[in-house]
């Protein structure tokens, strides 16, 4: 519960940023193809937090780990309004690298979920922290696009009301009661390196999908503030886009366990990956706000239904001692491809067409060849010989 409430409190930061991160970026950058690049520091704040947050939590415990992570949020909020108030784009870039660290423990909750919990109620325990996020879709949007002009700077209110957000939800860790990892002794079994655990089929599989549908799905929500705006609907609306989107990522949250006690993991997750090649055909037949409202919800189910299937197939494929490796090298593998996707994102969105229009079909046209590498990849694990 404690993790469902910090998903739902702290979690809301990430769509508040998100919401506005690319019309800030867009307002304080020098070319308007970097809009998305603050998104895309974020993101890359994550990737390289994780390997050694991972390790934290594994010498320290889940407790220590996420109070770093809520301090990163702060000091990353700050950083950012600090960048709006002298109109500094590189401050600003610093402040979205700084928030990486609080979305780097995010990423974790979900893993905490699982560790103390049986082997049968595993992915019942990581889907109902995801849905946790259902509250931060109400929370996120509403809260960033009401406080961006709350003062004379744009968007300065958003990023004041993240440290809030930070301050309060960190609080909840005090109540957190997961046991800290054993230190291990000589003789204890060590479990595989990284470049043995990769050579797992199944490891590999997992990676890969939850590669491919939290990037794609970066990849086309980035780019749909921009999008909105930029095809004649003002930010309020682009709030009210997100928001559908946010809530369609952790509403499935709530049964998307029991679809895969059900029906099996490896089904949920292409389930998912047909559900994203169905928001990117929707995507690419018109932008009115039907299309954008439609598209964006079909890409957080799919998204869910992909990144929670490859998550519980993560957590089935390792040990113990071999979790704090697994899971550090996982979301630095994920949250690299999706700081890259951000960062194409705005480079597709602003920079590949002559008008906004265009600029969202190649995102989403973008989808296809990543798509059919992880539904290959899911074919592959299928056909081949179980040990």
């Amino acid at each position: 519960m404690v993790l469902v409430a910090a998903q739902a409190i702290l979690g809301a930061q990430m769509s508040m940023i998100f919401t506005i991160g690319g019309l800030a970026g867009g307002m304080l950058a020098p070319n308007a193809c970097l809009a998305t690049l603050p998104i895309s520091l974020i993101v890359i704040g994550s990737m390289t937090t994780a390997p050694w947050l991972s390790s934290a939590m594994q010498m320290l415990g889940r407790r220590a780990g996420f109070f770093i992570g809520a301090t990163g949020g702060i000091a990353g909020a700050a950083t950012s309004a600090y960048g709006l108030w002298i109109d500094s784009f590189l401050v600003f870039l610093v402040g979205s690298y700084l928030t990486g660290i609080y979305m780097s423990a995010q990423g974790f909750y979900r893993f905490a979920a699982a560790d103390t919990a049986s082997e049968e109620f595993r992915p019942k325990a990581i889907s109902y922290v995801m849905a946790g996020g259902l509250l931060s879709a109400f929370i996120g949007p509403t809260l960033g696009t009401s406080l961006a002009d709350a003062f004379v700077v744009p968007f300065l209110g958003t990023y004041l009301g993240v440290i809030g957000v930070n301050l309060v939800g960190m609080l909840l860790f005090f109540l957190l009661d997961i046991p800290r990892p054993p230190a291990p002794v000589r003789g204890s079994p060590q479990g595989r390196s990284r470049w043995q655990m990769l050579q797992d089929p199944k490891i590999l599989v997992a990676i890969i999908c939850a590669m491919v549908s939290y990037a794609l799905m970066n990849l086309v929500m980035t780019s749909t503030p921009l999008a909105v705006v930029g095809c004649g609907f003002d930010t309020e609306t682009a709030g009210f886009v997100v928001t559908a989107h946010v809530l369609a990522m952790f509403a499935p949250s709530f049964f998307t366990g029991h679809l895969i006690a059900r029906f099996g993991v490896r089904t949920i997750v292409s389930t998912g990956l047909v559900i994203l090649a169905g928001a990117g055909a929707v995507a690419l037949n018109g932008v009115e706000l039907e299309n954008f409202f439609v598209a964006l919800i079909l890409l957080g189910i799919g998204w869910n239904f992909g990144f929670i299937g490859a998550t519980t197939m993560l957590s089935q494929a390792h040990s113990p001692e071999e979790r704090g490796r697994v899971q550090g090298m996982n979301d630095t593998m994920v949250f690299g491809c999706v700081a890259l996707a951000s960062l194409v994102s705005g480079g597709l969105m602003n920079c590949s067409g002559g008008n906004a229009a265009e600029g969202w079909v190649s995102v989403n046209l973008a989808m296809a060849p990543f798509l059919a590498l992880a539904g290959g990849a899911l074919i592959w694990l299928t056909l081949r010989p179980e040990d």
